[in-house]
Formats: structure tokens, sequence, C-alpha cells
């Protein structure tokens, strides 16, 4: 989040109720400002909104991933125990799926090593490679 604000993009991070004191641990360690903090959920039409005029959607393989690709939104979506061939989005350059498996438990209690492998590097790096409106990354 840091470094994709130091590039110039607006970077805003959204979680339920049960992730609220998570959201705002990363939300303070990247210094967002709160109006781009949705802690506690946001009503469905407006989290839509939001995530249709994103340039881009960084997620785990959630909802907000599929919602992104379903709005044409272009997309890095992390995979920690099951792979993108199964859940992920299609083969389109506007969606970069990172997965590092071995294929584990989707019902684990702890993160997943496969998840924990992918590093912000990489991270940046499939941003950068995003196709945007204008035609290129988000960054130079």
């Amino acid at each position: 989040a840091t470094a994709l604000r130091g590039h110039g993009a607006r970077v805003v991070v959204t979680g339920g109720a049960a992730e609220s004191d998570l959201v705002a641990r990363l939300a303070e360690q990247a210094g967002l400002p709160d109006t781009d903090v949705f802690a506690g959920g946001l009503p469905f039409d407006r989290l839509s909104a939001l995530v249709a005029g994103a340039r881009a959607v960084v997620s785990g393989d959630t909802g907000i991933a599929h919602l992104a690709v379903a709005h044409a939104t272009p997309t890095v979506t992390l995979f920690g125990p099951v792979p993108p061939s199964r859940w992920g989005p299609p083969a389109h350059p506007r969606h970069i799926a990172l997965w590092h498996g071995p294929e584990g438990d989707p019902h684990g209690r702890s993160p997943d090593p496969a998840l924990l492998r992918i590093t912000p590097a990489d991270v940046l790096h499939a941003v950068h490679r995003l196709p945007t409106a204008t035609g290129g990354g988000l960054a130079p």
C-alpha cells in the first residue's frame, strides 16, 4: 500500500466487521487517511461502485476479487491453499493471479504457507504489469 501510494495511486482498504482491527492496523501502517478506510463493511451497492471505479483491485481470493472480475476491473489476486486454476480469474491480461503452491487446507485456522510466500514485491510487480484505461500499469 505504501509503495503504491508513493507512485500516486489512491489506496483504499475494506473489510467486514470481523476484520475491523486488522484493517485499522493495515491502514495505520500504510498511513492511509480515514477517508480511505472502510472497516466494518460497506453496503453492497457502495462496495460494488467502489470496485467498479477502481483502477485496480488487489485482494485475496475472496468475493471482492470475483466482484472486480465481474466489473472488468484489473485485478491482482493472491491465492493461498487453493490454486487459481480452480477458482481464479479468466485468462486475460487485466487479471493476474499470484500463487506459490502447493495446495493446502482451505479451511485451515492459520495463514496458509503458500499465501505467506507471496511477497509485497511480487504484488507490486504484478500491479505494475496490469493494463489500465490509459494503456499502462499503475506506476511508471
